[in-house]
């Protein structure tokens, strides 16, 4: 499918492994399961990366839209 919106994208990627990097140069790598138009985003199966490598797993996220720079699906 070729999205022709930002959300339309981000709806293609609703159950799939997304990265997202965030202002604070961390990376959170997990499942999309949800959105909203502020692009808050709920992740299951979170894991965050720094320079690359893990340092944690969180489980379920909530993600403040304002505080993610990219979302890429893996």
């Amino acid at each position: 499918m070729n999205p022709e919106r930002p959300l339309d994208a981000l709806n293609d990627a609703r159950n799939k492994r997304v990265l997202l990097e965030l202002k604070n140069g961390k990376q959170l790598i997990g499942t999309l399961k949800s959105f909203d138009i502020h692009i808050n985003v709920v992740l299951y199966d979170t894991e965050e990366h720094v320079d690359g490598e893990l340092k944690r797993k969180i489980g379920t996220a909530f993600v403040r839209g304002d505080t993610i720079i990219l979302i890429t699906p893996q």
